[in-house]
């Protein structure tokens, strides 16, 4: 359904590149819910937004349904956005002046749909997020997991393939980031689409994803299941990023046969070490 074909994203400072993202692979099933999973600055909301279209790459390639985004136009990228995916954002960016139903109807604008079809839909969606019956509230009468739940339900009326998940949790106290974890996942399983969630809680990302993507300094670490990062990391700093607290770190001889820990000879899994030569 989606590709990223070796991604990358330069941005000028002073007239000066840096690179944001370097050579990012990405394959994202139908229906499957992966997580982008890394610290601050490491790249991750910039391969949403460029998923997303928000933002372009560099160099590389996009591919939707197997067709290249190389030769894209404004327009293009305008319909992809509107008509393929439905996004959720940490801010909830909802009209304080409209009800809930009708910030739900807004995103419905571009649909074609007749105002009796509109609402009928926007009550749907606002229903599946546990909004029911608070049609006419605005949102400042609302607490703010019901705001994000408004999010959600402008997100999925529109019947979107892909959502993609920008730190939505990250404005909810922890108590209530619990509660939404699980109606996220029960709404991804509902909807039986694509969702692409951005995050830097370690504990959203293992308890909410099928597939975690683990990014540092603008580079993919590792792409696996929860459990296979978590007993299997692919390097130091996965091994230190996941977990809590984080795994041990031994240092160690690598001899032909084995390793030296502390003059004694034993033999260990070379996968999970960093290994230091004299």
């Amino acid at each position: 359904m989606l590709e990223l074909k070796n991604i990358c994203k330069d941005y000028y400072i002073d007239k000066k590149p840096f690179r944001a993202l370097n050579n990012i692979n990405l394959f994202f099933p139908k229906n499957q819910f992966c997580s982008i999973l890394g610290p601050s600055g490491c790249g991750k909301t910039t391969t949403l937004n460029i998923i997303g279209g928000l933002d372009r790459y560099t160099s590389g390639d996009i591919l939707i349904n197997n067709k290249s985004t190389k030769l894209f136009t404004d327009k293009d990228w305008d319909n992809y956005r509107n008509k393929r995916i439905g996004f959720v954002f940490q801010n909830y960016n909802l009209i304080s002046h409209l009800s809930i139903l009708d910030n739900v109807i807004l995103s419905l604008t571009l649909a074609g749909l007749n105002k009796k079809e509109r609402v009928e839909r926007a009550k749907k969606a606002l229903d599946k997020v546990g909004l029911e019956g608070l049609y006419n509230k605005k949102p400042n009468q609302l607490s703010g997991g019901q705001c994000q739940r408004v999010a959600l339900g402008r997100a999925i009326v529109r019947n979107s393939k892909l959502f993609l998940m920008d730190e939505p949790l990250s404005n909810l106290d922890a108590k209530l980031r619990v509660q939404m974890r699980s109606e996220i996942v029960n709404i991804h399983k509902s909807i039986k689409a694509t969702t692409i969630y951005v995050t830097h809680d370690q504990t959203e990302a293992m308890t909410m994803a099928d597939r975690i993507v683990v990014m540092n300094k603008g580079a993919i670490q590792q792409i696996d299941t929860p459990l296979n990062i978590y007993n299997e990391p692919s390097n130091v700093f996965v091994a230190t990023f996941i977990g809590n607290p984080p795994m041990n770190i031994l240092k160690v001889n690598l001899l032909n046969d084995g390793f030296n820990l502390d003059n004694n000879h034993i033999t260990l899994d070379k996968h999970f070490f960093e290994t230091y030569e004299k």
